[in-house]
């Protein structure tokens, strides 16, 4: 087995293995039946509807050697006249495995469902008529998946994550139309919100919701903002459970990473599973909303549930973390090791289990877990496995988000004031400051009245970070090696809610 193991470490160094992948936990699976959103039959790699392209320009987006940048074609293409760029790989995957959705959505109560998408609709049709119906809670949405060894998971969960986020919150529409800055607290006789009653407990969620959709007692409180929160979450595992349902049938192949921030009452929601990130630039600083889920960041997670359950291992693995691999002439000698209850090191005698190969591998962007995967969060990927054998890696990937919420109209924002969506592609070869800085030579340039600029900045953004080709590798402007991923960015003005 670790000579299968090597095998694989061989080739992701040398580049042959997708440098991420992830999968479902088994606990991500809900306890009860939730309402389905139908998968389209499966479609061809396609670009977002929004960008409006011909087949042409599509072909020629897909040149890898080229690789042209694309961006909305009209100002004012996507709400609160946000910006958006991408471009493909240099090389890594035969189409562009990123994927964007920008909507408004209106998630309404009672027993109407949503229109559900037909089995034989076009992907590259705008689906806000989809789910845009009623008069509930409405909420705006951007979104950016970003695929791995095949497109077919991100477009998949491009075109329904926010069909189940408007499942959720729709369950919630009497709840989060009183919210107030106090706890809630609903009387499930009467639907309605007491006077001066503050305080609340577990929710149950009950579907379809016929009666009253979230049932209070008098133990904990709940902010209405939790309440969001927790929808997110299930809406994530509602997406990928149905991914893993239907990956057979539907051709859903690979798995994603996905970045979605949800405007909702006042505030901003942004969920975060894998290594894209979100950062708020405002008075020319930055925030970081989103942190990046990987092996080294989930190493504790990891661990722990190795620990509890070793038979995940498949005896071929060892839940202990040391500086190096071990070699066989150190068996019984001390070396340095740590834990998943260990943030700092400590030493061990070695031991004959220790000279296993390691859940985690490698440093940095390297680090792989089981050898196989970088990234730690993310849809689908449910039949991944280590490289020549039968272990499954799902059970140590989770499809829950983290979450964090930014107060919108609780701060003074002016036009120069955005939120950066990106995919890892523009992270991995730029920092939060250096992002920063190119939105304000772009602002500077182009004043308040220009309706293209948000479009502008994005663009700038992917041409950055993507380089200029020179001989046959792609270059920054200092000479170091640009990226070479699927990139894609929203450019979102924080003012634009005030439109």
């Amino acid at each position: 087995m670790i000579g299968k193991v090597k095998a694989a470490v061989t080739g992701l160094l040398g580049g042959s293995l997708p440098s991420k992948q992830s999968a479902l936990p088994a606990q991500c699976a809900p306890e009860k039946e939730t309402p389905v959103v139908p998968i389209a039959k499966p479609q061809p790699p396609c670009r977002p509807p929004f960008l409006k392209l011909s087949p042409e320009e599509i072909q020629k987006s897909g040149d890898h050697n080229a690789r042209m940048v694309l961006t909305l074609k009209t100002p004012g293409e996507l709400h609160w006249g946000t910006g958006y760029a991408e471009v493909i790989n240099a090389g890594k995957s035969q189409n562009n495995e990123d994927q964007a959705c920008c909507q408004f959505v209106v998630a309404e109560d009672g027993d109407k469902k949503y229109n559900s998408l037909p089995s034989d609709q076009n992907l590259n049709t705008d689906l806000q008529t989809v789910c845009a119906v009623g008069d509930g809670v409405s909420f705006y949405y951007w979104a950016l998946f970003d695929g791995h060894a095949g497109y077919g998971c991100a477009l998949t969960a491009s075109r329904l994550l926010h069909l189940h986020i408007c499942n959720q919150l729709r369950d919630l529409e009497h709840i989060l139309q009183q919210t107030t800055a106090a706890p809630l607290c609903l009387d499930p006789s009467t639907k309605t919100r007491p006077e001066n009653v503050l305080g609340t407990s577990t929710h149950e969620i009950t579907n379809p919701p016929t009666e009253t959709a979230v049932r209070y007692h008098l133990e904990k409180q709940v902010f209405p903002e939790s309440l969001v929160i927790g929808a997110l979450e299930n809406a994530f595992k509602q997406m990928d459970t149905q991914i893993e349902r239907e990956r057979t049938s539907h051709s859903i192949e690979g798995g994603c990473c996905a970045l979605v921030t949800v405007y909702l009452m006042g505030k901003l929601y942004v969920a975060n599973a894998g290594d894209s990130r979100a950062i708020i630039i405002r008075q020319g600083k930055t925030i970081e909303m989103s942190h990046e889920f990987t092996p080294e960041t989930e190493r504790q997670r990891l661990q722990l549930l190795a620990s509890l359950k070793p038979e995940l291992l498949g005896n071929e693995f060892t839940c202990l973390e040391f500086p190096r691999r071990i070699q066989q002439k150190e068996l019984k000698k001390r070396m340095l090791y740590r834990d998943h209850t260990m943030t700092g090191w400590a030493y061990k005698t070695i031991e004959e289990d220790d000279m296993k190969f390691p859940l985690i591998y490698g440093e940095g962007k390297k680090a792989r877990v089981m050898a196989t995967i970088g990234v730690t969060r993310g849809f689908g990927d449910h039949d991944l496995k280590v490289y020549n054998s039968n272990i499954y890696i799902k059970p140590f990937l989770s499809c829950t988000p983290g979450v964090k919420v930014y107060d919108l109209v609780g701060c003074e924002h002016n036009a120069n004031d955005v939120m950066v969506m990106g995919t890892d592609g523009l992270w991995d070869v730029i920092t939060d400051k250096e992002v920063a800085d190119v939105i304000q030579r772009v602002f500077s340039s182009h004043g308040t009245e220009e309706p293209n600029r948000y479009n502008l900045a994005a663009q700038e953004l992917v041409l950055r970070t993507r380089g200029v080709r020179k001989e046959n590798s792609w270059r920054l402007p200092t000479g170091k090696l640009a990226s070479l991923d699927d990139i894609s960015v929203f450019v979102i003005p924080l003012a634009g809610h005030e439109r």
